[in-house]
């Protein structure tokens, strides 16, 4: 791990710090289980899921209520000490690492769901509920919340807020963004904003809601949402289908969009599935094996779809797109192929991989993925690519997997060198250097390649008028 600061936390700053907690349990009604100072406390609340950075956190606090989360954030702007929110810490891009000896307020303590409105398909929560709890409440009420992922049993309503997190039903239902009908936030000055109240339509003026959404918390910290619920998918189908180029898989994606709505279209390598079936979790899905594979997903609740869909099917093998293909005839065997997708980060994680998290327009995916493969194999020859994600909305994972007999920190330096082959490349696309796990710290060098200067001066002039202390999760996204 490489720390972010050479140096601990001042002696002026802890005493700050101290002072802040001392007043919470004094004056504003905190109890002695909302601190924690502990040195495994502030390691396991001090991070995210990245390894590049050291956690260096003062303290984690446990808020309760939006009013316990005003007076830490009036009382960190007063003694001048820097808030870094945290929420499942799932992300990638070290945006919830506190390097530099801030307060954690981490939001584990306002899980709460609250008030349903049937006629609205709406429900307000706090920014703490897991993205897993509110799926499983949708449910409850023979609806559905759509944003999903693999994360989905850690990762937090809030945080998914903070950085716009996607998935993979994009394709069909959008990111967190659209799900968001109102908003309450803390802002970095301390002030309580009730944003957009859950209206359809609100036209007075400027939708601070959206600002909010992916700012990885660098505005002020969101503690309570609205959110927008769907009717549920009714007889969803998987197919598995095996391809040999990559304009074939971009052939079956056209394909099928032209006559059926698609819930998902994810795509893997070959690499991909030698891993998964080294690890021995998940069955071959067929006996060939081929260079890419596509996963799609759709809704046929009425057999002339299904019978579109294999129609669609039987075009594609005639025209050679797709070598080999799979179906699913139950949920549960839905289920065993969805785990061709979303057991590949679990079971690369020992070949400790250098992730990227890119978009480009779908129509340039394959000359964009062509280009990197190139880069990385004309380069570094030892190192396996493994590719995968939401081809259906242009978001690409790159994973370089680090060779055995290599140092992990030679190969991360390598793979520095790598990210600016990588990144000139997006911005040739005028892609995204990061598609949805924010930007964080690991992608603040890079933001240049997807933002203009005016654009990121813009930015800073926004977080000035939200948080003109600059206490808010400093050092995230860009620097002031």
């Amino acid at each position: 791990m490489t720390s972010l600061s050479s140096q601990s936390p001042s002696k002026t700053n802890t005493a700050a710090v101290q002072t802040i907690l001392s007043t919470l349990l004094d004056s504003h009604q905190f109890d002695a289980s909302q601190i924690k100072t502990d040195s495994e406390s502030l390691e396991h609340w001090g991070k995210d899921w990245t390894k590049h950075f050291t956690p260096a956190a003062a303290a984690i606090v446990f808020p309760k209520t939006t009013e316990q989360v005003q007076s830490i954030v009036l009382l960190a702007n007063e003694y001048n000490v820097v808030i870094t929110p945290s929420g499942g810490r799932t992300g990638l891009s070290a945006g919830a690492v506190a390097a530099n000896g801030e307060i954690v307020v981490s939001m584990d303590k306002m899980n709460r769901i609250g008030q349903f409105y049937p006629a609205d398909r709406m429900v307000e929560i706090e920014a703490g509920v897991v993205t897993e709890q509110l799926q499983q409440f949708a449910d409850s009420k023979d609806l559905y919340y759509p944003v999903d992922f693999a994360s989905a049993g850690s990762s937090q309503i809030g945080g998914n807020i903070g950085t716009n997190a996607g998935g993979i039903k994009v394709i069909r239902y959008g990111m967190t963004r659209q799900w968001i009908m109102g908003l309450t936030v803390v802002t970095g000055k301390g002030d309580i904003l009730h944003l957009n109240r859950g209206m359809v339509k609100n036209a007075t003026g400027y939708d601070l809601r959206q600002l909010f959404i992916g700012s990885e918390g660098t505005l002020g910290l969101v503690t309570h949402a609205q959110i927008k619920l769907e009717r549920q998918p009714q007889d969803l189908n998987v197919m598995v289908l095996g391809m040999d180029s990559f304009n074939d898989v971009m052939n079956v994606l056209s394909a099928f969009q032209a006559q059926i709505d698609l819930t998902a279209f994810e795509f893997f390598d070959d690499i991909a599935i030698d891993k998964l079936m080294a690890h021995g979790q998940v069955q071959e899905p067929f006996e060939s094996r081929t260079k890419f594979y596509t996963l799609l997903e759709f809704e046929a609740p009425y057999e002339p779809i299904m019978d579109k869909a294999m129609a669609i099917f039987e075009q594609c093998m005639e025209q050679g797109w797709i070598v080999d293909g799979v179906m699913s005839q139950s949920l549960a065997q839905a289920a065993e192929l969805w785990k061709l997708r979303e057991y590949i980060s679990e079971t690369i994680s020992v070949f400790t991989p250098y992730k990227n998290d890119v978009s480009v327009l779908i129509s340039y995916v394959p000359d964009f993925i062509t280009e990197i493969d190139h880069i990385v194999s004309s380069n570094y020859p030892d190192f396996e690519v493994c590719w995968f994600g939401h081809i259906g909305d242009g978001n690409l994972h790159l994973n370089i997997l680090k060779p055995e007999n290599m140092d992990k920190d030679n190969f991360f330096a390598e793979c520095q060198i790598v990210n600016k082959y990588v990144f000139d490349t997006v911005q040739k696309y005028g892609g995204s250097v990061s598609a949805e796990h924010g930007v964080g710290m690991t992608k603040k060098p890079y933001l240049h390649y997807s933002r203009s200067e005016t654009e990121i001066e813009y930015l800073r002039d926004i977080k000035k008028v939200f948080d003109p202390n600059n206490i808010m999760n400093r050092g995230k996204i860009f620097d002031m």
